[in-house]
């Protein structure tokens, strides 16, 4: 079993899991940069501009609700490569530069539902590579990745945008998906389907039926959606700070991650997705007394809280004890589709508050409702009976 994140090297498959998703993890950073300018210079207009960008994670819901009902009826490897090629395509189609903006939404919405079902796939195909105890430790890697390559990738995507131009960024990020597909198509070992051909395929959201695996999917969704509402105030909050307040917020997620997947031991972990949860939310509603940005709100409320967005890899580890195994990429391609819906309502919903109240009292509201729904599905996420008892 691995107990380093560079140990993970050597396990048949991951390297090439972790590269494909890298590449597309880019590329889709990169895009929705590009495509959100080339919207906002044909039609002058933030909403449409934001929806280009975060569209895609918004899209996701209709995947889940939909195609994520195959995740695990189809082979890895080829259902991989095939949905990175689509995305690809549909990427170089979005850079026509007369394509109309109705056209461009339908192919933006139609990649956010290919990208729910190619989430399944990748996460169930992350739960066979990985030994059990190693799960953690794998998904850190990847959230590690993901968020130094959204970083990077928005970074690129800016000085690409300047130096070309949108629609040629466009292109230069389909291409990065047709990498994913090689790399997942040469790369990634045969498996099997996890779901016989002759299983009923059920829809993913059946899986919300057990109710401590309800639970589950409702602490991975709403205290990490509220506070990324709480995030999406930064700006307004404090303008002069904001960049400063975002990074440090990435920095404590990395931080998390590393801590909770690399050195934290199973046993113990197990027992921190409520207590992380906590401390995801607690320090925010002391916002609402205005204290120093640079004392009080990077070094306790970002900082220190971002750390509890590691909350995700216990909760995780316990769907995947909650759920069959030929189901388990449903369940993880629920989470992550569930998980983007949720922070794109909740970032409105804090919005729409600091419009009629203020941004430090909205943050302090949204914070206050992550800690009482942490409170309340406590009780469901200290079950740990089998599912066979239910």
């Amino acid at each position: 079993t691995p107990t380093t994140l560079r140990s993970l090297r050597h396990l048949p498959g991951f390297g090439a899991l972790f590269l494909a998703t890298a590449a597309q993890g880019t590329a889709q950073t990169v895009a929705g940069l590009a495509l959100g300018v080339a919207v906002l210079d044909a039609t002058h207009s933030p909403l449409l501009a934001a929806l280009a960008m975060f569209g895609p994670a918004l899209a996701q819901v209709v995947g889940a609700l939909t195609v994520l009902r195959w995740a695990d009826r189809l082979p890895p490897r080829p259902a991989l490569a095939a949905t990175a090629a689509l995305l690809a395509a549909g990427t170089a189609a979005q850079a026509l530069p007369q394509l109309p903006t109705p056209a461009l939404f339908a192919v933006l919405f139609l990649l956010g539902t290919v990208g729910s079902l190619a989430g399944g796939v990748r996460y169930g195909l992350l739960s066979e590579l990985l030994p059990p105890d190693a799960y953690a430790l794998g998904r850190a890697a990847l959230n590690i990745a993901n968020g130094l390559l959204q970083v990077a990738g928005f970074a690129l995507g800016g000085v690409l945008t300047q130096f070309l131009s949108p629609h040629r960024t466009l292109l230069l990020a389909a291409a990065l998906h047709l990498v994913a597909a090689a790399v997942a198509r040469l790369g990634l070992p045969h498996r099997p389907p996890r779901q016989a051909a002759t299983a009923r395929p059920l829809p993913a959201v059946s899986l919300l039926a057990d109710r401590p695996r309800r639970s589950v999917f409702l602490a991975l969704w709403l205290p990490n959606g509220l506070i990324v509402g709480c995030e999406s105030l930064f700006l307004p909050y404090s303008p002069a700070h904001a960049g400063l307040l975002l990074a440090c917020a990435a920095a404590g997620m990395l931080l998390g991650d590393t801590v909770t997947g690399r050195f934290t031991p199973p046993r113990l972990r197990a027992r921190l997705g409520v207590p992380l949860c906590l401390l995801l939310a607690a320090p925010y509603p002391l916002l609402a007394l205005r204290p120093p940005p640079p004392i009080a709100v990077v070094a306790v409320a970002v900082t220190v809280a971002s750390i509890g967005y590691a909350s995700a890899l216990p909760l995780q580890e316990r769907l995947l004890d909650r759920t069959p195994a030929d189901r388990h990429g449903q369940a993880l391609g629920l989470h992550s589709a569930g998980m983007l819906t949720a922070q794109g309502c909740c970032a409105a919903l804090a919005g729409a508050l600091a419009e009629h109240t203020s941004p430090s009292t909205a943050i302090a509201v949204l914070a206050t409702a992550s800690l009482a729904t942490t409170l309340l599905l406590a009780r469901g996420l200290s079950d740990r009976r089998p599912p066979a008892l239910r």
